[in-house]
């Protein structure tokens, strides 16, 4: 089924008689019932004003189409979504509305914010084929539910996206990055704590230790990047050698889309721990491959075929998210981390409110 517009969407949605799986461009190979509902036909950016940093786009708008938009006036989606297709090895093209409904956010992260606190509305047709708007272009408090928070991250579980509105941000004039050797991934972390740390507004901290290097960068006007470039090199030159390597753009690209394990055999999973822990952490997993973005407050580990991570690891602070894998092996570790018993009761009452009739992307999330 692919709804042309919003009201047919509604209409569709309102004579569901079993459930469906949600589908924006399809990249993150999402499992779920065999009947499904496309959003790609929902496209079209409705409203952009670059003077106001506000943009308002249909959900099934491509990633690349908006990009393309804001790179004309020199700004940018600051959250820097990540492309899944070199990981998982799929096709389509990533949607804004698949964007928001998994809270994709790539590296700046760190220093700007998930997805999610960038969307300022939304509009989505719930359980029920009603069509509900939350929200608006400019940043507001609001009574009830703030359902533009809840909307990015829900995964299609609460209702299926419309239309989002985000605030956007200007492009920055330089981008530089530091690479500092390291031994291991436990003065990797070190390195990038006590950049993270300083006043020098890092926007991108990562390890890859194939790589043997901690990576740093920084953006923003021409002479600011330059001094805190300068006082990086000076803070960080006791733990190792420090290279300027430029803006390096393909890089920042490679850990945002996670590069190093693409064409690799076996299992991925997605750390989310406190990056003080994540050196052991990692350890623990006993991973064939690792990878620390966020200041290692986010871990990839690929893993072989089948394996249990959360297992493995046993009890630890913070959550794994099964990412790559076969249907068989999502089906019986599931895809997200279980969650504690009081917020699986809020999760399955905010469910029972939008989604009474258990449609949109049964069992996705537990």
């Amino acid at each position: 089924m692919k709804p042309e517009s919003e009201s047919e969407l509604a209409d569709m949605v309102a004579g569901l008689k079993d459930p469906v799986r949600i589908v924006g461009g399809g990249t993150r190979a999402v499992t779920g019932p065999d009947a499904n509902i496309e959003t790609g036909a929902l496209r079209g950016i409705s409203l952009y004003e670059p003077g106001a940093l506000t943009l308002v786009a249909k959900a099934g708008t491509p990633l690349a189409e908006i990009q393309a938009v804001l790179e004309a006036e020199g700004q940018q989606l600051a959250f820097e979504p990540m492309d899944h297709r070199s990981l998982l090895d799929t096709q389509g093209e990533p949607t804004i509305g698949g964007v928001v409904a998994a809270n994709i956010s790539g590296p700046r992260r760190i220093q700007v914010g998930a997805c999610r606190d960038f969307l300022l509305g939304v509009r989505f047709v719930d359980g029920r084929g009603q069509v509900v708007k939350n929200g608006g272009r400019v940043m507001k408090n609001v009574t009830g539910y703030d359902l533009v928070k809840l909307m990015g991250g829900s995964w299609g579980t609460l209702g299926i996206l419309t239309e989002v509105s985000l605030k956007v941000l200007p492009k920055p004039e330089r981008v530089a990055t530091l690479s500092v050797a390291v031994r291991d991934a436990g003065s990797a972390v070190k390195i990038l704590s006590a950049a993270l740390k300083s006043p020098f507004e890092v926007t991108g901290a990562a390890y890859d230790p194939a790589g043997g290097n901690a990576l740093l960068r920084v953006e923003g006007f021409a002479e600011s990047v330059t001094y805190r470039i300068g006082r990086l090199t000076a803070l960080l030159a006791d733990f190792g050698e420090v290279t300027d390597e430029g803006d390096a753009t393909a890089l920042w690209t490679g850990i945002r889309d996670v590069h190093p394990f693409q064409g690799k055999d076996g299992d991925v999973w997605r750390l989310s721990v406190k990056p003080s822990d994540a050196a052991e952490i990692s350890a623990r997993a006993e991973a064939d491959q690792t990878l620390f973005d966020w200041g290692g407050g986010l871990v990839w580990l690929r893993v072989p075929a089948g394996t249990d991570v959360r297992g493995r690891l046993g009890a630890f602070s913070g959550h794994a998210t099964l990412v790559r894998s076969d249907h068989e092996t999502i089906r019986k570790l599931g895809r997200f981390h279980p969650e504690p018993t009081s917020i699986s009761a809020l999760t399955k009452g905010l469910r029972a409110r939008f989604d009474p009739r258990g449609l949109f992307n049964p069992g996705l999330m537990g």
